[in-house]
């Protein structure tokens, strides 16, 4: 049985520098096993930066980052995911031409760390069939199993996006932005489909959306200037005079 509140993931003075900008300074977070958390802020406060580090696709000009337990400062990305950490909508394998169900079945593939099988014959793929199915119809695709990527409407592309992240099977989910140009009904089913897979898993999210964070969070974490500003869940954050004038009054919503 995990620990209540045990740490999933932790980072002690992670900091990036470019060329003397200092774009993620001294972070040290703490996400625990088993949560939603935010990571918000105004733009430019250093969030992607600090995705593209938890992640390996940057190294930290100084700092660490341990997931559960390990020191993965310096191993490589494709290691981490391997780990169980796995950012979508960077990672995730989406071809346009090829269906949802063709889609989730080549994730399935990487998962199981075989080389893909367009090749094969179609009981190779007939196989992972039950499996991708059943993530097809967690994500709420199984009306458009046999409809190529590029034909989804925009919200139903990051539904599949998480299908094929899920795919993975992930210990815990990092999603940048989940929401950007959604409309409110695709905001609603995609929030849902987040609280779903968070069930068995962590998720740490960047978000620009306050109602979605508001209603789908445990924890949240301001950056402002690639420093943290607060920590707390929504409640305490959005009472923060420092967090309203840094973030808030800047006209996000």
């Amino acid at each position: 049985m995990p620990v209540k509140n045990e740490a999933i993931l932790e980072t002690e003075d992670l900091t990036r520098e470019f060329a003397g900008f200092v774009a993620v300074n001294g972070v040290n977070l703490r996400v625990e096993r088993g949560t939603i958390h935010a990571l918000i802020g105004p733009n430019g406060a250093g969030k992607t930066t600090c995705f593209n580090l938890l992640t390996k696709f940057l190294s930290p000009s100084r700092g660490r980052i341990v997931f559960k337990g390990q020191d993965i400062t310096a191993t490589e990305p494709a290691d981490v995911a391997r780990l169980g950490i796995v950012r979508s909508f960077q990672i995730s394998a989406v071809f346009p031409h090829l269906t949802v169900l063709e889609n989730v079945r080549i994730a399935l593939q990487r998962k199981r760390g075989g080389s893909f099988d367009f090749w094969r014959s179609s009981k190779v793929l007939d196989a992972l069939n039950e499996r991708a199915m059943e993530l097809i119809t967690d994500v709420g695709l199984a009306a458009f199993t046999n409809v190529a990527a590029a034909e989804l409407p925009y919200g139903r592309k990051r539904a599949l996006e998480i299908a094929t992240t899920l795919a993975l099977d992930p210990e815990m989910l990092l999603l940048d932005e989940p929401m950007a140009g959604m409309a409110h009904e695709d905001i609603d089913r995609i929030s849902q489909l987040i609280k779903r897979v968070s069930a068995n898993r962590t998720v740490l999210m960047v978000e620009h959306n306050l109602s979605v964070v508001e209603n789908l969070c445990d924890r949240i974490t301001v950056l402002t200037r690639g420093r943290i500003l607060a920590e707390g869940d929504y409640a305490t954050v959005s009472n923060n005079p420092e967090v309203r004038e840094a973030y808030m009054g800047v006209g996000h919503a």
